[in-house]
């Protein structure tokens, strides 16, 4: 299938790794531009590589973000399309806060994580989002959690803020539909990165177990018994942004081997 994005310029955040960069390598393979970011300048350096390497024609460049930094924002957007070009299709991917229930985790906390991960994509957002409507036409998508659907126990301040995005992603699908721009919100489940491996670590760690035993008893949930890679998730974010999926608008779309137990 012609996926009719080659060309397209995409911005993937945390590219550098994981989900990111499993995105990122099945939109560099289907001709996309992508610039990539993350904290990590030797990751990223190696990440370039790695996405060259899926497609030497392809424009790959990386920028240094951190998304703490939510009033600078606007400023990291106009760097990036005055050096790498406008970009057609942003995915929004965010690092997850720390272990714990939903009580007793400090007004801090809420904020800090509220501003990284909810604000800051927000903000984003609205910087590129005027050219996709100039241009008749962009791709919008939110990576967060099965604990929007499904809340993970030890993951009570992503459970609850991830939600905060799905919300907004459905409103703002509405507002800019006839635009020719999409909104989408992927829901991985447990796909094999190191964030999950940490997941992993959390568990074993909350309940006494060995490591291997919280991935035995993960893997155990999950329908077809085995985590997900990072290219399965990737080729999900391609369709999404394609041509073909121009009717798919302000939907949750889920990448999890059927762990997810509601329909």
């Amino acid at each position: 299938m012609d996926l009719g994005i080659t060309g397209k310029r995409a911005l993937v955040l945390g590219g550098n790794r994981g989900i990111g960069q499993g995105i990122a390598q099945a939109l560099v393979r289907e001709g996309v531009n992508v610039a990539i970011t993350g904290r990590d300048a030797e990751r990223m350096k190696a990440a370039v590589a790695e996405l060259k390497a899926c497609n030497p024609g392809a424009q790959v460049e990386a920028f240094a973000l951190d998304l703490a930094d939510v009033a600078g924002l606007p400023a990291f957007a106009s760097r990036v399309t005055d050096s790498f070009g406008s970009i057609d299709i942003l995915v929004n991917n965010t690092g997850g806060p720390g272990y714990g229930g939903a009580s007793e985790r400090g007004i801090t906390e809420w904020t800090s994580s509220f501003n990284e991960m909810v604000l800051s994509v927000i903000t984003l957002t609205d910087a590129l989002l005027p050219g996709m409507r100039k241009r008749q036409w962009g791709r919008i998508m939110t990576v967060v959690s099965s604990g929007v659907v499904q809340p993970i126990p030890i993951l009570g301040v992503s459970n609850t803020l991830r939600n905060a995005l799905v919300t907004w992603s459905k409103t703002l699908s509405m507002e800019v539909a006839r635009d020719g721009v999409t909104v989408n919100v992927l829901v991985p489940g447990r796909i094999d990165t190191e964030r999950v491996r940490m997941t992993d670590e959390a568990v074993a760690k909350k309940d006494n177990i060995t490591m291997e035993e919280a991935k035995r008893r993960s893997t155990a949930m999950i329908p077809m018994g085995r985590y997900g890679a990072p290219a399965e998730f990737g080729a999900l974010a391609a369709f999404i942004a394609s041509v073909p999926a121009s009717y798919m608008t302000g939907s949750m779309l889920r990448c999890d081997g059927g762990n997810i137990r509601s329909v």
